[in-house]
């Protein structure tokens, strides 16, 4: 049975700053817990279910949890350990691995992402990169963070997909650029997507609605793009955005 003392230092996940102090993060709901499961890429250390949920997932108990550790846990506990509303009963808790000082190159079609606010719209992001088959995605340093639950719950899985790199600065782009990819930057002024040619080697960038990309990540781009607008809305979506060009060029 988990102490009470323990409980409080899972609770604590809950929290960024304990979070990065801990390298662990918490996954709430069957299907984000059974992604993290099957793919492997953050090491689980123990899971935690409800006596209800037990009772009501009796088959995937036996054939998922069963090589991992697990705890039932009574109702009032188990909602501490919850960012939602109406938990579904079961809560993970993953380890974070650590970080190489540079990511490692694991694909040849990269998407750069600048001051990303909105965990929404990173997770959905990340979402829709793993559906077009993009496998690697960089996060400059004042994006949301990766591991917040609502990042987490909008990647609806895809976060244990794909290879996600925080802190990634500029510099990095330009040793990219070495290695021969082209670097593309969406905002609002620029070329229409469909005019430029398909870079075999591609870093695909985007920023906060907010306040645009930065005009450093202007000066390493190769190009601006632009999507074509044809109705009167003053700008699109990010999430949106990078939907329709990651379709594009994917």
């Amino acid at each position: 049975m988990i102490s009470q003392s323990k409980l409080k230092y899972y609770s604590s996940l809950l929290q960024k700053k304990y979070r990065r102090e801990e390298k662990k993060f918490l996954v709430e709901g069957k299907k984000l817990v059974e992604e993290g499961l099957q793919q492997n890429r953050y090491p689980c250390e123990i899971i935690f279910i409800t006596n209800e949920f037990k009772e009501n997932n009796e088959e995937f108990i036996f054939s998922t949890l069963r090589n991992f550790q697990f705890e039932i846990i009574r109702t009032i506990d188990f909602n501490r350990l919850c960012d939602t509303q109406q938990p579904q009963g079961i809560v993970a808790v993953f380890q974070i691995p650590l970080n190489d000082e540079q990511p490692k190159l694991v694909s040849r079609k990269i998407i750069y992402l600048e001051e990303i606010a909105d965990p929404g719209n990173l997770g959905t992001i990340i979402r829709t990169c793993d559906w077009f088959g993009y496998s690697q995605i960089l996060l400059s340093k004042n994006c949301v963070e990766l591991f917040n639950p609502k990042v987490l719950r909008a990647s609806m899985g895809s976060i244990f997909h794909v290879s996600v790199s925080e802190n990634v600065e500029l510099p990095f782009l330009f040793n990219l650029k070495k290695l021969g990819f082209e670097i593309l930057c969406c905002d609002l002024d620029g070329k229409y997507f469909s005019e430029i040619e398909k870079p075999e080697k591609l870093v695909l960038c985007f920023s906060s609605e907010a306040n645009g990309p930065s005009q450093e990540l202007l000066n390493v781009s190769d190009y601006k793009v632009t999507i074509p607008k044809k109705g009167d809305a003053e700008s699109l979506n990010v999430a949106s955005a990078s939907a329709i060009l990651l379709n594009y060029f994917s």
